[in-house]
C-alpha cells in the first residue's frame, strides 16, 4: 500500500495510524513525516467538513519523526492502565467514553481496562499512576492534569518498563513517553487568535478565557495566541483569566470582566466552548440582545454552537476532538505489536464558522448549522467519533474491566 492509496481512501484513523507507517518505510520516508488521524467515524463521513490530514502534516511535513517500539512488542491480550485528568466537564467525559469503546472494539486484544479519574488533581493522579503499576498494567494510556506535575511518576514508569502513550495532555519532558495523541494546539490557537483579529479589522480590545493553569493544551494555546496577536498592534489583550474549562467559572468571570470593561471589550478568545457557553450567558446577563455580543471563539461542545446560532453570534469553533480518546487505544495496541507509530499522532480538527463570519484566512470548514442542529444535547461534543446516535447523558460503556 501506498501514500497515495492510503490518502485516495475514506480510511478510519485507526486504520491510518497502523498502514501508514507500513507504507512509509516501503517508500523510505519512515523517520521524517508527521502522521496523524484522516477520516472521521463513518457516521461522519456524510457531513460536509475536513477529513484530510492534520494541516500541521501539509504545513510543516518534516516536524514528526518515528518511533521503533520494537522493544514493547508483548504477546496479548493486555492489561491497560488508564490515568485520566478527570471527568470534570463534557469534553472530558466524552473524551473517557471513546476511550472505553475503543477498548470494548478490541476485546480480542484487552484483557482489562483499568481506569481513574484524578478530578484534575496532580497529586492524586501521582496516586493513582503508582497503583495502576502495583496492579501490574501492560501499558499505561495518560491525560495528565498538568505537565511539570506528572513528569516525574510518568519518567519512572518508563523507567520500569512499562511504556507510556500520552493522549490530550503531556508532560514536560518527552522522553519520557513514546508518543502523545493530540489535535495541533499551536495550529489551534494561531487560527482562533487569527480569526479574532482579522474580524476586528485588526484593532481593538479583547479578553483571553483560557482553561487550567499548567496544562500543556491551555499554555500552548496562550503561546500560540500571543504570537499571532504580537503581529497586530492594534489588538489589546485587557485580561486574561483562567477558566478551568468550566462554563460555570467562565460564566462568574466573564461577568466581572463585562462589569469592569463593559462596551470596551470587542472580542472574547476563549479556547473551548466550556467556558465560552458560560461568558456568552454572561452577556445575555447584562442585557446584550441578540446581534450585540461581541465576537468569539470555543469549539468544541454543542451549546456553544447552538448559542451562537440563536442570539446572532459572530463566532469560530476549532474543535479539539474527543475521538483522539480512540485513537488513543489504537496506538496503545500498535505500540504493544511493536509497530512503528510517530512521536506524535495528530487528529484532525474542523474549524467552525457562523454564518458569514469566514475571514480572509480563516474559512470554515463546515458552518455552524452543519456541524451541530439545535436539538442536539448541549453537552454533546460533535467531534467524538462514535457510532451515530451517541448522547453522552445514555451512553453506557461496555469494554473489558
Amino acid at each position: 500500500m501506498t501514500i497515495k492509496s492510503i490518502l485516495d481512501q475514506k480510511i478510519s484513523r485507526a486504520s491510518f495510524i497502523r498502514k501508514a507507517p507500513a507504507a512509509l518505510a516501503a517508500a523510505g520516508a519512515v523517520s521524517t513525516l508527521g502522521l496523524g488521524a484522516t477520516a472521521p467515524a463513518a457516521a461522519e463521513e456524510t457531513k460536509p467538513g475536513y477529513y484530510g490530514v492534520p494541516r500541521t502534516w501539509i504545513w510543516n511535513p518534516n516536524a514528526n519523526s518515528m518511533v521503533d517500539t520494537s522493544k514493547w512488542k508483548k504477546e496479548g491480550p493486555y492489561t491497560i492502565g488508564f490515568s485520566n485528568a478527570s471527568i470534570s466537564n463534557a469534553w472530558r467525559v466524552a473524551f473517557q467514553h471513546g476511550v472505553f469503546w475503543a477498548a470494548g472494539q478490541h476485546r480480542d486484544e484487552i484483557a482489562h481496562l483499568l481506569a481513574t479519574d484524578a478530578n484534575d488533581d496532580p497529586s492524586k493522579q501521582i496516586a493513582d499512576i503508582q497503583d495502576l503499576i502495583s496492579q501490574g498494567v501492560d501499558v499505561l494510556l495518560i491525560a495528565a492534569a498538568t505537565e511539570d506535575a506528572l513528569d516525574s511518576v510518568v519518567g519512572r514508569a518508563m523507567e520500569q518498563g512499562i511504556p507510556v502513550i500520552m493522549v490530550d495532555r503531556k508532560v514536560k519532558t518527552a522522553s519520557n513517553y513514546i508518543t502523545y495523541i493530540t489535535a495541533s494546539d499551536w495550529a489551534l490557537g494561531r487560527l482562533e487568535a487569527l480569526w479574532l483579529c482579522e474580524t476586528l479589522g485588526g484593532k481593538g480590545n479583547i479578553v483571553m478565557l483560557p482553561g487550567i493553569a499548567g496544562s500543556s493544551v491551555a499554555e500552548i494555546r496562550i503561546k500560540a495566541n500571543e504570537e499571532v496577536f504580537g503581529k497586530f498592534p492594534g489588538i489589546k489583550v485587557l485580561e486574561k483569566q483562567y477558566c478551568d474549562w468550566n462554563p460555570a467559572t467562565g460564566k462568574s468571570v466573564m461577568a466581572a470582566l463585562i462589569q469592569k470593561h463593559g462596551k470596551e471589550i470587542n472580542g472574547v478568545l476563549a479556547d473551548s466552548a466550556l467556558q465560552g457557553s458560560g461568558a456568552i450567558q454572561a452577556f445575555l446577563a447584562a442585557g446584550y440582545k441578540d446581534g450585540e455580543i461581541p465576537p468569539m471563539t470555543g469549539g468544541d461542545i454543542a451549546l456553544m454552537y447552538q448559542l451562537a446560532s440563536q442570539h446572532n453570534i459572530k463566532m469560530v469553533g476549532i474543535d479539539y476532538p474527543t475521538s483522539m480518546g480512540i485513537t488513543g487505544i489504537e496506538t496503545v495496541l500498535d505500540v504493544m505489536k511493536g509497530i512503528p507509530v510517530p512521536e506524535k499522532v495528530e487528529v484532525s480538527f474542523n474549524v467552525v464558522t457562523s454564518p458569514g463570519a469566514d475571514t480572509v484566512s480563516v474559512k470554515g470548514d463546515r458552518h455552524l448549522l452543519d456541524h451541530v442542529s439545535m436539538s442536539d444535547p448541549g453537552d454533546l461534543s460533535p467531534s467524538n467519533g462514535l457510532p451515530a446516535g451517541y448522547n453522552p447523558s445514555t451512553f453506557k460503556p461496555d469494554y473489558p474491566k
